[in-house]
């Protein structure tokens, strides 16, 4: 590691203490643009990098709402608005109690090198609230999201900064959200993505991350002559992007034996199939029940629950040939890692962001299995977000095949530079490098040419 490097590293740190997420982002993607900076000086002198880690804004405030019951609540609500150099700002908003400062920078700072690699012209942001919308009624959530949008109106627009969904943030809080920005604005715009398919939506946007996942994982195992074919997969989480990669990985001829929600995970040997997934899909998304639940209705699974003591996650510690981390930062550390490697998976495709710590992804990198990260491997979402985005400004929309199509494109496009860029700078396969570098080197090209603002 360069002394520039280094010293930049401790610098971020001495500015934000207590920000353990942020810091992890910054220094796996600082390490890898050492190759950049020691080859181009300009971007020193200009100070790029510094630029790109400090926000342009970041916008905080207070969120009060009244329950079903007349009782008053205050959450706290953020807009992390990163970087605008290639287009308005773009990213997710997130409800859940574990939001703070930290965690939405470091998914605003990841959003900027993802969205520059989808080839769109968006820039990166991220939000949301530590509001659990867990076990709450419609009518409490809805309340939420109007009071959320009457100060979050201020600071968005089609041409400024364009908010998706999250975890805790589906379509019927983008729905909830977009009501009062439209009331408010007096104004019918594609403000937010992820809307519902019959007033702005696009047709894919729901299946895009799990899809593009499984798009960009293909990719990976064509460069070794392989395909999904028969390969036995682990999935996390049971989410959106869990289940419609599972959808696609059994499209593909893959096999899923797991998938896992906050409480614990199930593991079906038998492979998780087309109706499998429909259970699955009517427990999360319309009964907003739990996994244990698919051990009850299926009894070729078997549901292990959360053991806060162990040190290790028995979730990746099955045999198998591909996993896609599919559920929330820093799931797999590094005897997640060692497990998965130890077991015979040799592909590794994150559909979570940063769901691997740093000693995690050393691991994968030493043993030179197939490992993308998040912001290469999951941009399918915010991709077909820019694509909706498009759809608006045309008041025109697309065919699912049209949809999918331009899709499988951006995966393959993505795939391509990090293939390429890591081979130029040096570190053939290493998907790490090739997509921090070619993230990095749009942007800061961009602010190269906009001036020191």
């Amino acid at each position: 590691m360069s002394d520039y490097v280094k010293d930049l590293i401790a610098e971020v740190r001495a500015k934000n203490p207590n920000e353990p997420e942020f810091l992890q982002a910054v220094q796996e993607v600082v390490e890898s643009l050492a190759l950049v900076l020691d080859r181009h000086p300009e971007y020193r002198a200009a100070k790029i990098l510094e630029r790109i880690i400090e926000p342009e804004r970041v916008i905080m405030f207070r969120v009060p709402w009244v329950d079903d019951k007349g009782e008053i609540h205050i959450n706290r609500g953020y807009r992390v608005q990163m970087n605008s150099a290639i287009g308005p700002y773009k990213g997710g908003l997130r409800f859940h109690p574990s939001v703070n400062l930290s965690i939405l920078k470091f998914l605003a700072f990841e959003q900027v090198f993802k969205n520059s690699l989808t080839t769109l012209p968006m820039g990166g942001a991220k939000g949301g609230s530590d509001f659990d919308p867990k076990g709450k009624s419609d009518m409490s959530i809805m309340r939420f999201c109007q009071s959320f949008m009457n100060e979050l109106y201020r600071h968005v627009g089609p041409d400024t900064d364009v908010p998706a969904g999250d975890i805790g943030v589906g379509a019927r809080e983008i729905g909830y959200m977009f009501g009062q920005y439209k009331k408010l604005r007096n104004e019918f715009t594609g403000v937010l993505t992820g809307k519902g398919l019959n007033w702005g939506g696009s047709l894919i946007r729901p299946e895009a991350t799990g899809y593009g996942l499984v798009y960009f994982a293909s990719e990976m195992l064509a460069t070794r002559g392989k395909t999904l074919e028969g390969k036995v997969c682990l999935v996390s989480g049971s989410g959106n992007v869990a289940q419609y990669t599972v959808e696609k990985i059994n499209e593909l001829g893959g096999k899923v034996v797991t998938l896992s929600d906050s409480n614990g995970y199930i593991y079906d040997e038998e492979g998780i199939d087309a109706k499998k997934l429909a259970f699955v899909m009517e427990l999360k998304n319309v009964r907003r029940g739990r996994i244990a639940e698919y051990a009850q209705e299926f009894k070729s699974a078997i549901y292990t629950p959360v053991d806060p003591k162990l040190n290790y996650n028995p979730l990746w510690n099955h045999k198998a040939d591909c996993a896609f981390p599919c559920a929330t930062q820093n799931e797999i550390n590094e005897i997640d890692a060692q497990n998965l490697v130890r077991n015979g998976v040799y592909c590794v495709a994150e559909g979570a962001n940063m769901p691997t710590t740093l000693e995690g992804v050393k691991v994968f990198l030493d043993a030179k299995i197939l490992y993308a990260p998040g912001k290469a491997a999951n941009a399918g979402g915010v991709a077909t977000s820019g694509l909706e985005m498009a759809q608006n400004s045309m008041r025109l929309p697309w065919t699912r095949e049209e949809v999918d199509t331009r899709l499988r494109h951006i995966m393959k496009s993505i795939h391509q530079t990090c293939v390429t860029v890591a081979e130029r700078f040096g570190t053939p396969g290493n998907y790490v490098n090739g997509a921090n570098i070619g993230g990095f080197l749009k942007v800061a090209d961009a602010m190269m040419d906009q001036g020191v603002v």
